[in-house]
């Protein structure tokens, strides 16, 4: 019996509802962790095999139970190589120097421009360097998403092919060595899956907009989480509520028109996107999803981490930079090649296989690549999942008013904590400051003393020098 620890928020088996979600952050702030994390699940969960989330909880106290209790940490991550998660990763090292299990990091990757500047160097460097040292003592080889990430570490000192090896986005692999993207007649009454991001260039923005109407039969999938609390109580705009190329509130059209859906899971996501004609956007995840769903997808790639896995996998794509006021999404219909990604699924699935191998994890693929009996088809088909969220406009009266009564009395009561963590933090504020400040005058007195005293005793020197 195996028993795997792994970072994620949630198994694909447990169901949390919305106000869950967004209580306990099961998806890491976005919903497009679950899908990678659905294709670890299903790729290692080998008969007998138990893997149980760390629901995000790594403290280095934690390390004598999870060397208790577990045979194996693996680490699935996306662009964690960036300022804002340096924190996480310092903390990931310091539990992992304690560790004395196996600890796999499967897939992680940079966040950069889209050109990136790997000589001038970052800002997190020594981190990453301490996170991936720490990794390598406890395995063989880490996962890279792509290219990039791959020249950036070489450049910190690690060696390609031997401490680092690119295996793409884990994600792709969920169901196995093909894909099968279907041939679809995509016309003006197509049902189309829109995905977008708010970090994208104005030109992105615009030209998904226009794209979503010329194609009227669409669902927005929005991803964040402050979206989800958007979606489920129709409050909390994600933005100024004069912008106009995004669906930032309420009363935005897609919203106010039931054409928006928040997955509370990868499953349902998949089944979706199986109707759909269509998927096009700037979130990763939201097109592959599409893709291993068997749907057409375009991916407008925005930076690095999003350029290094659109040429990994060739997934179908235009690059924002062609993008200009007259782009139309038909046209761009008209030339894709949708089967792009089927053509190179092969041989990239191969080499994963080996990474896996390489650093000795048992595998639904072992014996072969098409594997009959799959442990976590037959767990996810006893599961009975929750529906995709529907924006508070689409639902009736009563059960709008029973997300009310649930959510807003929980999230006063969450303010009212933050409110007085922050009381009493500004009280120890300024029990510290008057400490400081006594301690200051003290000082400053004791200066003064000295001053003094150093004055006296100059004055009886130059005295009895004159004397003498």
């Amino acid at each position: 019996m195996k028993r795997i620890i792994i970072r994620a928020g949630m198994t694909p088996f447990e169901q949390f509802d919305a106000e869950y979600m967004m209580k306990e952050n099961s998806i890491g702030g976005n919903v497009g962790n679950l899908i990678y994390q659905y294709s670890i699940f299903r790729t290692l969960m080998t008969e007998g095999t138990t893997i149980t989330p760390d629901y995000y909880y790594y403290d280095e106290e934690r390390a004598d139970e999870i060397n208790e209790n577990f045979d194996l940490y693996v680490i699935p991550l996306a662009d964690a190589f960036r300022q804002e998660f340096a924190p996480s990763l310092r903390k990931y090292t310091r539990l992992i120097k304690k560790l004395k299990i196996p600890v796999v990091v499967i897939g992680v990757g940079l966040r950069a421009p889209f050109e990136p500047d790997l000589k001038g160097g970052f800002p997190f460097d020594e981190d990453v360097k301490a996170f991936v040292s720490a990794v390598l003592e406890r395995s063989s080889i880490i996962g890279l998403r792509g290219e990039i990430t791959s020249k950036y570490l070489t450049r910190l000192g690690f060696r390609e092919g031997i401490d680092h090896k690119v295996i793409g986005c884990p994600s792709m692999y969920a169901f196995g060595r093909d894909l099968h993207i279907r041939e679809t007649n995509i016309t003006k009454d197509s049902m189309i899956s829109v995905n977008s991001s708010r970090l994208s260039p104005k030109n992105v923005l615009d030209f998904i907009t226009r794209g979503m109407e010329e194609y009227p039969n669409h669902y927005f999938i929005p991803q964040w989480m402050k979206e989800l609390k958007l979606t489920y109580t129709g409050t909390h705009p994600i933005a100024d509520l004069s912008v106009t190329n995004y669906p930032v509130k309420m009363s935005d059209p897609t919203y106010m028109n039931d054409r928006v859906r928040f997955f509370l899971n990868a499953q349902t996501w998949f089944d979706f996107l199986k109707e759909a004609d269509l998927s096009f956007g700037a979130r990763l995840h939201g097109n592959i999803t599409a893709t291993l769903a068997g749907t057409p997808s375009i991916l407008i790639p925005k930076d690095a981490r999003m350029r290094e896995l659109t040429d990994y996998h060739q997934l179908t794509h235009i690059w924002a930079n062609d993008i200009t006021a007259d782009t139309r999404l038909s046209d761009i219909v008209e030339t894709a090649d949708f089967q792009s990604p089927a053509r190179i699924q092969a041989k990239n699935f191969d080499n994963f296989v080996d990474f896996l191998n390489t650093n000795n994890l048992e595998h639904i693929y072992q014996d072969t690549n098409y594997p009959e009996n799959v442990p976590f088809d037959r767990e996810m088909a006893k599961t009975e999942l929750l529906p995709a969220v529907k924006p508070i406009t689409g639902i009736n009266m009563e059960e709008a008013i029973a997300r009310f009564e649930s959510f807003f009395p929980e999230e006063e009561k969450k303010i009212a904590a933050i409110q007085k963590r922050d009381k009493d933090k500004d009280k120890k504020i300024k029990t510290l400051q008057g400490k400081l400040n006594k301690q200051t005058k003290m000082v400053k007195h004791q200066e003064g003393t000295l001053n003094r005293k150093a004055v006296r005793m100059a004055l009886k020197t130059a005295d009895l020098f004159a004397k003498k």
